[in-house]
């Protein structure tokens, strides 16, 4: 396709184009919009799917931070609640562990990450920023040069182009940002953890004052409160299930079994109003930088769910690099930029770390290759421990809001 083939005007530029709508690209886009930087977002959905993506809400205490030194917490004050408590269910019995008195003694704050977008895309917007719906990219071209641009399908269906000096490819693992990272010019750390959880969101007020964990010869079964009416509830479920095989009575006698209803009391039933299959992987590229291309979020590095990380490290990389793209858009310092692979790679790594061992507590994967239940022994050892030692207990406080 020529140039003059494309649907271009002067006004589809900026100095920072940002991919995607979600924490990290529009944490970035207040952060580049209140520093002065010239930036616009392109995000393929309509505003009313963006607003209504329901994904994790467990917000580290440093993303709370970000979020408030940078004025982006007003609807995090007013409707998020402090959360510190785990609940641990097993065959050997049941023990709670607060957090918030152990380790650094922080908690988690709840705050449903729809909402949380929400806040921030009327934040960007009402600031005068920039931000494209129904614009899907497609490729990013010369990531290598000077002057980068981003091919998009429009609306309407007619092929565009954006001008840039740099990219943010805040689109997740299958987005046009990691697609044009050359072959060979990045490292993929990638995992296949054998583990898929059926993900579940009930119209039912939670059942426990905690996060509940539960293990059992079944599988892991999670309870996660979202709010006074929702809750989140996490079954394991084999690799290749159909997030429509189960029947609402099946999941729910199915959490009651595993969570041991009968020992600990009735689950709140109510309907199931979204439902997803989640295989577990981790992958991590490095570096997170091709030229002018940066990587952010799940399009740097994909988590497992085991640890509720993943939007925590998003909204982290987005300030590390909003404050490098300024250094260099607004003071000529280009020394950020070049730092800010590995300083988020330090984050990446522990977080990718802490998730691994909680695959590892929260999941029997005995199979027939290993006849001795060696990883079974090894999980009963580890929970054993955090239930009875102190400095266990510590490092787990720490590492679980920690990022």
């Amino acid at each position: 396709m020529t140039e003059s083939q494309y649907a271009w005007s002067e006004q589809d530029s900026a100095d920072v184009v940002i991919l995607g709508a979600g924490p990290a690209g529009l944490v970035l886009g207040n952060l580049l919009l209140r520093a002065g930087v010239d930036c616009a977002i392109l995000e393929r959905a309509d505003r009313e799917d963006v607003q209504n993506r329901h994904r994790a809400g467990y917000l580290a205490p440093h993303t709370v931070r970000i979020l408030a030194r940078n004025g982006l917490d007003e609807g995090l004050r007013r409707k998020g609640h402090e959360h510190g408590v785990c609940e641990f269910r097993t065959e050997d019995g049941r023990f709670r562990l607060d957090y918030r008195q152990l380790g650094q003694g922080e908690p988690h704050t709840v705050y449903p990450q729809h909402e949380l977008v929400t806040d921030l895309l009327a934040q960007f917007v009402d600031a005068g920023g920039r931000i494209r719906f129904g614009t899907e990219a497609q490729a990013v071209s010369d990531a290598d040069g000077p002057a980068p641009s981003v091919t998009v399908r429009e609306r309407d269906g007619r092929p565009g182009r954006w001008r840039a000096r740099f990219v943010a490819a805040c689109d997740g693992r299958h987005g046009a940002g990691r697609r044009s990272v050359p072959p060979g010019a990045v490292r993929r750390h990638h995992r296949d953890h054998g583990v898929s959880w059926l993900g579940l969101l009930a119209e039912a007020p939670p059942s426990l004052d905690a996060v509940g964990y539960a293990l059992h010869p079944r599988g892991f079964a999670g309870h996660m409160a979202r709010s006074a009416e929702t809750t989140r509830y996490y079954l394991q479920c084999e690799r290749g299930t159909h997030a429509d095989a189960w029947s609402e009575e099946r999941i729910w006698d199915e959490l009651d079994l595993r969570m041991r209803s009968a020992e600990y009391g009735a689950l709140r039933r109510g309907p199931v109003i979204q439902r997803a299959v989640v295989d577990f992987e981790s992958d991590v590229l490095e570096p997170l930088r091709h030229g002018s291309l940066f990587l952010v979020g799940d399009a740097a590095g994909l988590l497992s769910p085991s640890a509720a990380k993943g939007a925590n490290l998003a909204v982290l990389e987005a300030e590390i690099l909003a404050l490098a793209l300024t250094d260099d858009l607004v003071h000529g310092d280009s020394g950020g930029l070049a730092r800010y692979s590995d300083r988020c790679l330090v984050h990446i790594w522990r977080a990718q770390e802490f998730s691994h061992w909680m695959i590892g507590l929260l999941h029997d994967t005995t199979g027939p290759e290993d006849p001795s239940l060696f990883h079974r022994r090894l999980r009963h050892s580890r929970i054993t421990s955090l239930r009875t030692s102190p400095a266990q207990q510590d490092w787990f406080a720490e590492n679980y809001v920690g990022i």
